[in-house]
């Protein structure tokens, strides 16, 4: 099939940050341990956690475009904010290293958690040795407005700064994710094969809103995608996804159109909050690491991942499904969470 409907991906401004296409390939021992062969269904990932730069993750998508636009306007230093354990931040570190960009990064105490393994090690270790400037904020600051501070007083000296949001989740940054879209149609053509469903997090959004906006783009059934949110309220997570997604589909020049039926989310596995850990979550977590040697991260790919296994036990999940699960990275924050997963 063409996919020109999503050639402006190609001709807005951006640095490539992934080395290569990423991998898709079967679960077939997970699809063992929960005895999915009996019913038809098969379960592929596709590798996103798998990257040369920063140890890899779904931001570096998003960063390819927010890194282009820098360039575009010819910034110098990138400042970005987060939580205490931001894989957003790590890989904006990491890509502005790599590019020449100066970082700074405000980071906001969003989980109730602290101590050494959560605020010295996982992320925040890797953000410090990738040479950004590191500012842990008292917790009930907000990031964005000490963000905005920063780089007023930065460009007052004759600087010029970008500032990103958490998660990169922007029109812009989503666009990193109608590009991923793209690759998959492609790889489902290569494959001679069409996925029924495709799962990930839903966390700041621009992950989920930009593979809408891409399949809807292509005409390739957007519902398709179902994300489990691990940030904000279902329906809350909603609104922000449709949003994301319409507005990526403008700077793309699409004429496809978007509604409530096609951004799909459950709630159920978000728990006592943002970066609190589940059981089913954690037991998820083992289930992949156990079974198939990959580390999900406790934030967004475990909760994402156990939301699946409870769709692939109670039913929601159709006999004859094809799932791709889209593992987004994460793995510094296993480290974050030691006392959590022990045991």
């Amino acid at each position: 099939m063409s996919y020109d409907a999503l050639d402006a991906l190609d001709r807005l401004p951006r640095i490539p940050l992934l080395d290569t296409v990423t991998a898709v390939h079967r679960l077939e021992r997970v699809e063992e341990r929960l005895g999915l062969a009996r019913r038809g269904i098969r379960l592929s990932i596709k590798r996103d956690d798998v990257m040369a730069l920063g140890g890899g993750g779904n931001k570096l998508r998003k960063l390819e475009y927010h890194l282009g636009h820098a360039r575009d306007i010819g910034a110098d230093t990138i400042i970005t904010v987060g939580g205490v354990q931001s894989n957003h931040a790590r890989l904006t570190a990491a890509a502005a290293a790599r590019h020449g960009f100066a970082c700074e990064m405000l980071l906001a105490r969003m989980v109730p958690k602290d101590g050494d393994d959560y605020e010295k090690n996982g992320n925040v270790l890797l953000d410090a040795l990738f040479g950004a400037k590191v500012t842990l904020l008292p917790r009930g600051e907000n990031a964005l407005v000490h963000a905005t501070a920063r780089a007023e007083a930065l460009q007052a000296g004759g600087h010029v700064v970008v500032i990103l949001p958490t998660g990169g989740s922007t029109p812009r940054g989503a666009l990193g994710y109608a590009r991923c879209a793209r690759e998959i149609a492609q790889q489902e053509d290569a494959l001679d094969l069409r996925f029924d469903r495709i799962i990930v997090p839903n966390g700041s959004s621009g992950t989920h809103a930009g593979l809408v906006a891409g399949f809807a783009a292509l005409g390739r059934q957007p519902e398709r995608v179902m994300a489990y949110s691990v940030l904000a309220a279902r329906d809350a997570a909603a609104t922000t996804t449709l949003g994301l997604a319409r507005d990526a589909l403008a700077l793309l020049g699409s004429q496809a159109e978007l509604s409530d039926a096609h951004v799909r989310i459950d709630g159920a596995q978000l728990g006592d909050g943002y970066g609190v850990p589940t059981v089913a979550m954690k037991d998820a977590l083992r289930l992949m690491a156990s079974a198939e040697g990959i580390l999900l991260d406790p934030v967004y790919s475990g909760k994402a991942f156990a939301g699946l296994v409870q769709s692939l036990r109670d039913g929601t999940v159709r006999d004859g499904e094809h799932v791709l699960f889209i593992a987004t990275g994460g793995q510094p924050g296993l480290y974050a969470y030691r006392e959590d997963l022990v045991g």
